[in-house]
């Protein structure tokens, strides 16, 4: 009786890369810029991953089977951007929970959880897991104890280690990535524009001996001084474009013609736009029309219907 070829029907050997996102920022972000919380930062995400999974390609023998991507949001609700990084191929998204002091939760167990399952399946022959947490070490001992190699990457410190010592002694390899390879990808945010209060009466007519005639305001002025009207309507524009990408250009049509946004997206739009302003709009009625100007602006452009004006 012939011997069946067995080695037609092996697995080729694939690797996995696991990321916490919320290491890898934070030690970017301190190495780069100084910066101790991520607000005081931007990521090109969507470059830095086809730069990691590069990087792996070059290192790590067999096919990629995908990219674990491990972050936070507010209630496990994704933020645009973490909806854009979603949308990549070979990326899957993982979330846990952002709590009101800005603490992850769950995301460690959930790394864990993955790395075990991969393992235990025989999913990958190969891992690389970028973290620093030393809660990581049982998942590496049980991933290796079912044949996994785990090829251990952090960010280079500006001083000292970001890595628990443990669990640089039980990976398999260890690469530091260099403040060179990561600085293309983080750039400081812009400092938001201070808004000035509006002085007091006391303070315009100090010194004065004739009580002026305060002059009646024009209708549409802004009765407490804000952000200006072109950044204002720049920004709705750049979160109409992210709506565009992660939304898919059929669901966007769902909102034709306008100009009136549904509540939840209204909410939507103010909270991304303070994200990207540093501020609060809520004080300022006529900054939340241009809002929706520069969203609605973005949105005529995209399907060459012109720009429509928001409703009140």
């Amino acid at each position: 009786m012939a011997i069946p070829d067995l080695t037609a029907h092996s697995m080729a050997a694939k690797y996995a890369v696991l990321v916490d996102v919320g290491y890898l920022y934070a030690a970017a972000g301190e190495v780069l810029l100084g910066a101790k919380e991520r607000k005081e930062y931007r990521v090109a995400a969507d470059e830095l991953i086809q730069s990691l999974q590069k990087h792996a390609m070059e290192r790590i023998p067999g096919e990629l089977l995908r990219v674990y991507w491990y972050d936070a949001a507010r209630d496990r609700v994704p933020t645009v951007d973490q909806r854009v990084i979603a949308q990549l191929p070979w990326v899957k998204v993982r979330l846990g929970n952002l709590n009101a002091r800005g603490q992850q939760k769950g995301v460690d167990a959930q790394i864990r959880s993955d790395l075990e399952a991969l393992a235990r399946h025989h999913a990958v022959s190969d891992t690389v897991l970028i973290a620093g947490d030393e809660d990581m070490v049982p998942a590496v001992e049980a991933a290796q104890a079912y044949g996994v190699r785990v090829h251990l990457w952090g960010v280079e410190p500006p001083f000292g280690t970001n890595q628990a010592e443990r669990l640089v002694w039980e990976s398999d390899t260890v690469e530091i990535l260099s403040a060179d390879f990561l600085r293309p990808y983080f750039n400081r945010a812009p400092v938001p524009v201070p808004v000035t209060p509006a002085p007091s009466p006391a303070q315009v007519f100090a010194g004065r001996t004739v009580k002026p005639v305060p002059p009646k305001a024009p209708v549409g002025q802004i009765t407490k001084l804000g952000p200006g009207r072109p950044h204002v309507e720049e920004v709705g524009e750049h979160v109409a474009q992210k709506w565009i990408l992660t939304r898919g250009r059929d669901n966007i049509r769902d909102l034709l013609p306008g100009p009136i946004l549904p509540t939840v997206i209204d909410t939507e739009l103010l909270i991304e736009a303070e994200k990207e302003l540093g501020h609060s709009l809520r004080p300022y009625p006529e900054a939340r029309v241009w809002l929706r100007d520069g969203f609605w602006a973005r949105v005529y452009r995209e399907f060459d219907l012109g720009v429509g004006i928001s409703s009140k």
